[in-house]
């Protein structure tokens, strides 16, 4: 059984903005952590938060889809988890952009949960970064 997390934040800004702090490393370093993404498919990149003693603070991806500035996808594993991130931007109109989150992959409520919780936090860091 694949659990799948969607997630929609609305934001007060242009989605090239949006669309920026979503593929630009230093952007991404500033709301979710350290990393050397790159919006290119095919891109092998890592998110590298602080380790602990249950995990290595490694988060492996690959770049699926970028179809700037309306879609962005890409593989998510660590550990045995393995998941794939679509971001998917609307322009709402009025300077509003609408920013959905899919994470699919999930094999129990407690991970879905965790990433729930985490992009909750995240996202929050998000709009400073605009």
């Amino acid at each position: 059984m694949s659990l799948s997390l969607d997630l929609d934040f609305q934001y007060t800004t242009s989605i090239e903005k949006a669309w920026f702090a979503l593929t630009d490393s230093s952007k991404l370093a500033k709301w979710i952590t350290e990393n050397d993404f790159k919006p290119v498919v095919g891109h092998r990149f890592q998110f590298r938060h602080q380790p602990s003693e249950y995990w290595d603070g490694i988060v492996d991806g690959e770049v699926l889809i970028v179809e700037a500035p309306n879609r962005l996808s890409y593989s998510w594993a660590t550990g045995d988890e393995r998941h794939t991130v679509t971001w998917t931007l609307q322009d709402l109109g009025d300077g509003k952009v609408n920013l959905h989150l899919e994470q699919t992959g999930f094999s129990n409520v407690q991970g879905l949960e965790g990433a729930r919780y985490g992009w909750s936090n995240w996202f929050g860091e998000f709009e400073k970064a605009l």
